[in-house]
């Protein structure tokens, strides 16, 4: 079991930026690809970005390329996604993943585990 707990979520003016932060305990968190997801209000969840166990491998979704960064510390064993150049669509709920699978994914239905998300608030 992974428990999953992120943070850093809050209200920013549109071209701000954001980092949260994904803090994991229980099971070695390294071995674990990771995913960020987001819920707008009215909306249904979707894909934000992805990164495998090892780093090596990165997904994002179109609508955040180029804005967002995941990446991870393997000794702090947390995960974060840097969010720049925010815009007032990009407020939602941000819930981080965990998949045990051995192919990053970018499927909801892989991710085994997930956080209790953090809101993200952008005014124009």
């Amino acid at each position: 079991q992974v428990q999953l707990a992120e943070s850093g979520g809050g209200v920013v003016q549109a071209g701000g930026s954001l980092r949260l932060s994904c803090a994991a305990s229980g099971r070695a968190f390294n071995h674990y690809n990771m995913g960020w997801f987001r819920q707008a209000p009215g909306k249904e969840r979707e894909f934000v970005a992805a990164i495998s166990w090892s780093g090596g491998t990165t997904y994002y979704a179109d609508s955040v390329k180029g804005r967002f960064t995941i990446s991870s510390d393997s000794a702090k064993s947390t995960k974060y996604l840097q969010m720049n150049r925010l815009k007032p669509e990009d407020t939602a709920v941000y819930y981080c993943a965990a998949d045990e699978g051995f192919v990053l994914s970018t499927e909801q239905s892989e991710f085994d585990f997930w956080g209790q998300g953090t809101q993200v608030t952008v005014s124009s």
